[in-house]
């Protein structure tokens, strides 16, 4: 029977033995795990020592207690600003639909859309055929009534004739020169002038159409007399002066100015509650149009030197907002929790009014995981 034992484990030891050979990989394999879970056993068995010890010895805990990575940012002392930022509109002040004054046909249009034009150019005229009638018509009455006068009066001069022939001569000749005056201004107003000088923006009607009168005809914009339109709340009444520099972004341009309020509104809008600001455009080098899309930043705070720290940082309990920072303690950097008053917020930064002088290092990266007067370490990252 032992026979029997012994040569049955010596041919699994030669088995085993071939098959170690045959692969060392699965070998390492199996003396890596059970190294591992040495390791493991062994780390189990300091952590409860540790834990006995410190119960005995709290002097051991707090030396060998953990620290919790994290990484810092400095507070800033510089100068804060905010700003109040609206929506508004490039407006022309001169952009304009020129309309018809007299019914006629068009005869010629002389400009094309994109055309510049000059103060009192012509752009389209009419047919004036009627009108042109009637005024050679008057004139030859007016020839003859302008006779008749001048003959009445001399003869009235020399005290021949009546009073009344006099004036009625004197009536007829003034009565066709204002027949013909207006005759005169029918006929110029068929004639369709530039009121400034500008860009053709569009032509709204064809050679040959029928004008009506009222009927818009062409439209004209000067592009050097615009301005920024924008609307404010009236919780910003008295805020805002004339003068006052502004910031004006054209985000579908990717363009940024400065300028100046030019005019400040002093009505509230009964629908939407808000008063209007104008400010003036600058000559740019690149094309502003009239409508274009502006947001406009106006500053209603600033402090020259003022304690600022990323928004993110701030954190609420029950006694109020409170911020950790690095303090050095017996040779050891801990997190101490710092009480704050804040200030204003803009652009994701917080001015800081009471708590923080502006020389302290703020616990950024593992701010939430911190506890007051717990170890830290800074790293340049924290995972």
């Amino acid at each position: 029977m032992k026979t029997g034992i012994l040569l049955i484990i010596g041919t699994i030891i030669l088995f085993t033995s071939s098959c170690e050979q045959k692969d060392p990989l699965q070998a390492k394999k199996a003396e890596l795990k059970a190294q591992k879970k040495q390791l493991q056993e062994i780390k189990t068995s300091i952590t409860e020592l540790e834990k006995e010890i410190s119960a005995l010895d709290p002097d051991f805990a707090k030396k060998n207690r953990k620290a919790t990575l994290i990484t810092t940012a400095n507070v800033e002392k510089r100068s804060f600003e905010h700003y109040v930022e609206v929506s508004g509109a490039v407006k022309s002040r001169k952009n304009i639909l020129i309309s018809a004054e007299n019914m006629g046909n068009i005869n010629r249009i002389f400009v094309k859309e994109g055309n510049d034009v000059r103060k009192g150019q012509m752009i389209m005229n009419m047919d004036v055929e009627l009108y042109q009638r009637n005024l050679d018509q008057l004139e030859t009455e007016y020839a003859l009534a302008k006779t008749m006068y001048e003959k009445q009066s001399n003869l009235w001069k020399q005290n021949i004739g009546t009073e009344v022939q006099y004036l009625e001569a004197k009536n007829r000749k003034e009565s066709l020169e204002n027949q013909i005056a207006n005759i005169k201004t029918q006929i110029s107003k068929s004639q369709v002038r530039a009121p400034f000088a500008g860009t053709i923006e569009n032509v709204l009607v064809k050679e040959g159409e029928m004008a009506q009168m009222g009927s818009p005809l062409v439209r004209i914009v000067n592009h050097r007399d615009m301005y920024i339109k924008a609307d404010l709340s009236e919780a910003h009444i008295g805020k805002f002066k004339k003068g006052e520099k502004v910031i004006i972004n054209f985000p579908s341009i990717n363009q940024t100015i400065e300028s100046r309020i030019s005019s400040v509104g002093q009505v509230i809008d009964q629908q939407n509650r808000t008063f209007s600001i104008e400010a003036l455009l600058p000559l740019t080098k690149f094309t502003i149009k009239p409508n274009l899309l502006a947001i406009v930043k106006l500053r209603d705070f600033e402090k020259a030197s003022a304690v600022v720290i990323p928004t993110k940082l701030i954190q609420k309990d029950n006694r109020g907002d409170f911020v950790f920072i690095t303090a050095e303690e017996s040779d050891e950097l801990v997190a101490r929790k710092v009480k704050i008053d804040r200030g204003i917020t803009y652009k994701n930064k917080t001015m800081i009014t009471k708590g923080l002088t502006g020389v302290e290092l703020l616990v950024n990266e593992g701010f939430r995981d911190v506890a007051d007067g717990g170890k830290v370490k800074v790293v340049e990252n924290v995972l």
